[in-house]
């Protein structure tokens, strides 16, 4: 699947992506409010600005992806791999990070502390 089928099959009203083929998709700024992208492979994917809460990323692999300014309020990304990924200026009120996973790369927000949120460091 590439970003043009996802926004298409969005738009129509599809909600469940789970286990999505999505590495490297540009997906910059788009509006997927209260998708499932459960286990998805989002692996170095632009995400900046992207609108995003109440999605479902659990289990998904987002390992280098491009989050900035991206809108992830109520998002559930438990156990999701963050290793790489730059969450800069990231809106993650209510967000769910348990379990999800990051390195020494993962950009986060100055003051974002990842265990307090309970994420794993690898």
């Amino acid at each position: 699947m590439d970003a043009d089928e996802l926004k298409r099959r969005y738009a129509a009203g599809e909600r469940d992506f789970s286990a999505a083929k999505l590495s490297r998709a540009k997906l910059i700024g788009v509006n997927l409010v209260g998708i499932t992208l459960f286990s998805a492979d989002l692996t170095q994917a632009n995400l900046a600005k992207a609108k995003l809460w109440g999605a479902n990323l659990s289990g998904a692999n987002l390992a280098r992806a491009n989050l900035t300014r991206a809108n992830l309020s109520g998002v559930n990304l438990k156990e999701a791999n963050l290793r790489g990924a730059k969450l800069n200026h990231v809106k993650l009120f209510g967000a769910d990070l348990s379990g999800a996973c990051y390195d020494d790369s993962t950009r986060f927000s100055r003051g974002f502390d990842p265990v307090s949120r309970n994420m794993r460091k690898f």
